[in-house]
């Protein structure tokens, strides 16, 4: 190598040093300025933190909500601290304007999942400060989407009213039973896809529903709570808030789970997909008589009578004496408009549980289900004399209608007095067969 060629070679070096001197010192700068971004961030952050905190406090809860959205772009870089105190101080303050009436639905439903990513980072760090707090308000939240979803359903809106209970299912899965219930007020609102996707989940779930309630009557509002312990419901009517405690034995809703997902196949035209579902459900779970029972009222739906009869002995050929069973044979037989049938059944669970209050009820309901008939023919009757004549036969009718019924209504308010309902009834046919000293007494209770 010449000297020349040398110096070029060194030159060369020389250039490819500097240059490199030069990206690192590039790389340097970028690596420090995208330090202090982050830390600019930081502080900024930190800073946007404390006002929505002040503001919450300062009963803003609005501008509380806004600064913290204009943080939001940020916190991906958090710290794990400053995540967690970023929702909860979002979630308090979403859930402040939800119980001033602020967009109730919509910031209920913000402040649930804010406390969720709260107790999700919490979890996931380690380092538990804000969560215990943060499960009391989505419990809150839960309780007002439950009352908020009875509250819809009383004015028939149910589509509302079952996303409300679902949203509520998803704050606490362990709470199953609001999963049924959404399924079944999809079912009210005819959003028939969304209630079989749910009542599919249940099943999966191998949800059942057995189990026992604990009730007791609110002094205040004369409605009757119902508590998961006895012991809940005890320490109320100790303290002197509730009174009339009862225990009720709440059946399997497994039947009525394939039941109404049959129905929905059948009213989707897929009647064979219907009956192979309720088949599979049975082999599943031999010994669940509701499976039956619900086999049974789909052959009756589709008219299939050999089928529904044969299913029914079955039934009963594997438990004769159990009244919930011969209760739901009843209830079979009048959704069949078979009333004979119905009242042997009713009457039959009376024998065997003789305080059945349901089976009272229904036997009530069965007998004045005539009158509706005779009302309805009164009702177009004139003033001519073949009218009157006719209206005195009619009268009469009803009397015999009425008195058929009073004694199971009578039996059934002595079992179940806060049944308000039940009372209405009863007072009204004291009053149609002219007994004015039992409407008086009945009306002095009410």
């Amino acid at each position: 190598m010449t000297m020349i060629q040398t110096m070029k070679h060194k030159f060369l070096i020389q250039l490819i040093n500097n240059k490199f001197k030069v990206n690192t010192m590039k790389s340097k700068y970028v690596m420090l300025a995208s330090a202090m971004l982050i830390s600019v961030a930081t502080f900024a952050q930190k800073d946007q933190i404390k006002a929505a905190e002040k503001a919450f406090k300062g009963g803003n809860s609005q501008e509380a909500v806004t600064i913290l959205q204009g943080a939001e772009s940020v916190m991906a870089n958090a710290t794990d601290a400053e995540k967690a105190q970023f929702f909860f101080v979002q979630g308090n303050s979403l859930l402040d304007l939800a119980n001033k009436k602020v967009d109730t639905d919509k910031n209920l439903s913000l402040a649930a999942k804010s406390f969720q990513d709260l107790i999700a980072v919490e979890k996931a760090s380690g380092k538990i400060k804000y969560s215990t707090q943060a499960a009391t308000s989505v419990a809150e939240i839960k309780y007002k989407l439950i009352n908020n979803a009875i509250e819809d359903s009383k004015v028939d809106k149910h589509a509302e009213s079952a996303k409300k209970l679902y949203d509520a299912y998803l704050l606490d899965k362990k709470d199953t039973i609001n999963l049924y219930y959404a399924a079944s007020t999809y079912v009210n609102a005819k959003d028939y896809t969304t209630a079989f996707k749910l009542y599919d989940e249940l099943k999966n779930l191998n949800y059942s529903g057995k189990g026992v309630s604990y009730m007791a009557v609110n002094k205040m509002s004369g409605e009757e709570n119902s508590y998961a312990t006895a012991q809940e419901r005890d320490r109320y009517v100790k303290i002197g808030t509730h009174e009339k405690p009862r225990t009720e034995v709440i059946p399997s809703k497994r039947g009525e789970i394939y039941k109404n997902m049959a129905l929905i196949l059948v009213e989707q035209g897929k009647t064979e997909e219907a009956k192979k579902s309720i088949s599979d459900a049975r082999k599943a779970n031999p010994d669940d008589t509701s499976l039956t029972l619900t086999e049974a009222n789909l052959y009756l739906e589709t008219k299939d009578f050999d089928t529904y009869k044969k299913l029914i002995a079955e039934v009963l050929e594997k438990s004769p004496n159990d009244p919930d069973l011969v209760f739901n044979l009843g209830v079979l037989s009048y959704n069949a408009k078979n009333n004979v049938d119905a009242e042997k059944y009713y009457l039959r669970a009376i024998q065997i549980k003789p305080d059945y209050v349901n089976a009272y009820l229904n036997l009530a309901i069965l007998k004045l289900d005539a009158d509706k008939k005779l009302f309805d023919e009164i009702q177009k009757l004139g003033n001519s004399e073949k009218d009157n004549k006719r209206y005195e036969v009619l009268k009469k009718q009803r009397e015999v209608v009425f008195k058929d019924a009073l004694p199971f209504l009578e039996k059934a308010t002595e079992l179940d007095p806060a049944n308000k309902e039940v009372k209405s009834t009863l007072l009204s046919v004291y009053r149609a067969l002219e007994m004015t000293d039992k409407a008086k007494e009945l009306k002095a209770k009410m």
